[in-house]
């Protein structure tokens, strides 16, 4: 998985804190990122209705859905694209006894396997929202979320 989900993912956690939008380079700035390559993520998740962005001066962006309506699937989907991590490409085919006419998706135990771990990776991501990281960040970190919040909103002081 590519380092913009993890950026994307908090980048989602810090909106959720924020009333005003915040500009891509202010939230780069708080995780030392790229501007350039976050305002990417960001494009992609506003793309996917899960962010808006408001243009102008004290333009940025916000989220576009209530963290509670956000799950961590929708996030990964936005980023990474729908298709499963896991593609069979049917080596089977090559091997000493394979058919190399033969149809191994629907035999394959690797893939079968493969297909049961994705499901279930997929249905806790989809059973897992922005709302639900943020409550865990205020319980383990108490103070964090206004911390965070603060310091995205002094650039607009």
């Amino acid at each position: 998985m590519a380092e913009g989900v993890e950026w994307a993912l908090h980048s989602c956690l810090n909106l959720s804190w924020m009333d005003v939008p915040v500009p891509a380079a202010r939230l780069a700035a708080y995780f030392d990122l790229p501007a350039p390559y976050l305002n990417k993520q960001l494009q992609a998740l506003a793309r996917a209705g899960i962010v808006a962005s408001t243009p102008g001066p004290r333009g940025g962006f916000r989220l576009d859905r209530a963290p509670a309506a956000i799950t961590l699937l929708d996030v990964v989907v936005a980023i990474e694209g729908p298709e499963p991590a896991f593609r069979c490409t049917e080596i089977l085919r090559g091997s000493p006894f394979g058919d190399p006419k033969g149809n191994y998706l629907d035999g394959c135990v690797v893939s079968a396997a493969m297909s049961r771990a994705e499901l279930s990776w997929r249905r806790e991501l989809a059973a897992t929202t922005v709302a639900d990281l943020a409550g865990d960040v205020e319980r383990t970190y108490p103070g964090s979320a206004d911390q965070s919040r603060d310091w995205l909103a002094a650039a607009r002081a």
